[in-house]
């Protein structure tokens, strides 16, 4: 038996290999042509199916035929080490991202692709994840997270604010969510495309548009998680050099509450 092992191992690989790209690699000899026949229908087709479930808008693009093209590409030429079906799709957006274009017919390319992959991608994401949605925040002077018991906060802008692991605020070159058969853009627009994607307490993931200043307090809150969110406010004023601070914070504050509401962000201890 231990003498076999080499031939047996030898020959594995010569099937990967011809499994992967049957033009470049003959079947290894002395193989049943039929069986191997099966993997060779059986493996593709499989791979084709399992990531047009993640990324049906990129298929819908691309056509059966171009799809089935681009994820043969991927199965010959990314060397991917997971077991985990859920991780291929990963794997699968880092193929696309080191993809050269002129390597692929132009049938099989957007200028936006990798960044719809992308997008489809985080859906997955957030419905695998293993957490659980925020709490309603009723009222001011509850605090979800730290160790310290409830406090009496004077204004909702004196809480330390967290993330929830359920919402995630993207930015992209492209207007993803808008993509379709009817519309693909040439050219991306002037202005990034901000988003949240979140994930509600009925297991739904939800898109929608950020506004620059919401985008950027999500962003300031999952850099310093507890940070009161008066200070994250005046800095961004201070950045954006508002003219009226106290008109920006007033908006400000009923953004914060919009986003306590939605479950995006939480109260935690004051930092």
């Amino acid at each position: 038996m231990a003498n076999d092992a080499p031939a047996l191992h030898t020959q594995q690989q010569a099937l990967t290999r011809h499994l992967r790209d049957p033009l470049r690699y003959p079947s290894p000899a002395g193989m049943n042509a039929t069986r191997v026949k099966v993997y060779l229908e059986l493996i593709p087709a499989n791979l084709i199916a399992l990531l047009g479930g993640t990324f049906p808008v990129l298929v819908s693009l691309l056509g059966p035929q171009n799809w089935a093209l681009l994820v043969k590409r991927f199965l010959r030429d990314f060397q991917s080490h997971t077991p985990r079906f859920g991780e291929v799709s990963a794997q699968f957006v880092e193929f696309l991202a080191g993809l050269d274009p002129a390597s692929i017919p132009t049938a099989c390319c957007r200028p936006f692709m990798v960044e719809l992959a992308h997008y489809e991608w985080v859906e997955m994401v957030l419905m695998q994840r293993d957490a659980e949605s925020f709490e309603p925040a009723d009222g001011v002077n509850i605090v979800i997270f730290g160790p310290e018991l409830p406090q009496q906060y004077p204004s909702l802008l004196d809480h330390g604010l967290r993330l929830s692991p359920l919402a995630w605020p993207l930015v992209y070159t492209w207007p993803v969510h808008r993509l379709g058969p009817e519309y693909q853009p040439v050219q991306p627009p002037d202005v990034p495309t901000l988003l949240l994607v979140r994930r509600d307490p009925d297991d739904v993931v939800r898109f929608s548009e950020l506004s620059p200043l919401a985008w950027h307090l999500l962003q300031c809150v999952e850099q310093y998680p507890g940070m009161p969110a008066r200070i994250l406010l005046q800095q961004l004023g201070k950045d954006a050099a508002v003219p009226d601070m106290t008109a920006f914070m007033a908006s400000a504050e009923a953004l914060l509450q919009s986003l306590l509401d939605q479950r995006v962000l939480a109260f935690s201890a004051a930092a």
